[in-house]
């Protein structure tokens, strides 16, 4: 189950100036040969590459039970692959209480339903979880904790309850309390999963932010409309294997996105019709969102 990173002519249009990019980044995490089954079934995975390159935004996707949720928590140290290896930074993780420490300053993760990460009284409790673990001063978790709930845009809430909170108001707290361990990979189950249109906007601008700021992040999600928009490299996860390459190219694999269970993106069913009509150069990348479009056909 190797990484592949192959393009094919349907996005040559980004081609290998978008390739060069997403080996630009340092190779940050990386598994090696990893393969996985709970208890006496299956392999979930078996024999799998796969690399998180810093400083790149990573969408990851797949068809239900293809196995997102394992190797996200493969990656962030809550499973131990069954064989093969997990480095961070170049160093392989040992899986002793200060192996698995030291990894989760590294890279945390954040699950789908924030009710499994949440249990504190308040908001500012809950966030303060990780940094107090860790053995800090009270002085540097206050500090942490400020910090992290300004980059969530929850510090008027740092005193609610936590059972008082909305949906996306404790999709906010959960990765808060990642944030609070200022890790350098931040991995996201499913973040938009149950939000209206604002809240998706406002965690989207969240996480450019925390970008911005230098904390890599991979998302797995089902939309492969948002992974073409926000994301620098896509990974597909088929019955073939993990498919990682820069996401315009990786998403106009029709074939691929089939093995997958997804759709072709909207932006690349665009960019199709626009050059079957001439209307776009074979060169010339494909619009990733409305406004793109929209600048395309003025």
């Amino acid at each position: 189950m190797s990484e592949s990173t192959e393009t094919d002519s349907a996005g040559s249009a980004a081609g290998a100036e978008s390739t060069k990019a997403a080996e630009a980044g340092t190779a940050l995490v990386v598994l090696r040969g990893a393969s996985f089954a709970y208890e006496e079934g299956p392999d979930v995975l078996a024999g799998l590459d796969f690399t998180v390159r810093e400083g790149r935004a990573l969408a990851l996707l797949g068809r239900n039970g293809s196995g997102k949720t394992t190797l996200m928590r493969l990656l962030s140290g809550g499973l131990r692959p069954r064989t093969g290896t997990l480095s961070v930074g170049g160093e392989p993780v040992t899986y002793d209480r200060k192996g698995l420490t030291r990894l989760r300053t590294t890279v945390q993760l954040v699950v789908q339903d924030p009710d499994d990460q949440l249990f504190a009284a308040s908001v500012a409790q809950d966030v303060s979880f990780g940094p107090l673990n860790l053995g800090l001063s009270h002085t540097e978790v206050r500090s942490r904790v400020g910090e992290a709930l300004a980059a969530l845009d929850i510090t008027a809430l740092a005193d609610r309850p936590t059972h008082l909170l909305s949906y996306g108001q404790r999709k906010r707290t959960a990765i808060a309390g990642a944030v609070a361990m200022r890790p350098r990979v931040l991995i996201l189950d499913e973040p938009t999963a149950g939000l209206d249109p604002d809240g998706q906007e406002r965690l989207l601008a969240t996480l450019d932010r925390l970008r911005a700021g230098g904390t890599t992040v991979v998302m797995a999600t089902h939309d492969v409309d948002l992974a073409l928009r926000w994301s620098d490299d896509a990974a597909l996860l088929t019955p073939a294997g993990v498919h990682t390459g820069p996401t315009a190219p990786t998403l106009a694999r029709t074939e691929l996105l089939r093995q997958a269970g997804l759709r072709l993106p909207w932006g690349v069913a665009a960019a199709r019709l626009l050059r079957a009509q001439g209307l776009l150069a074979d060169s010339a990348a494909g619009p990733r969102t409305a406004e793109e479009l929209a600048a395309l056909t003025d």
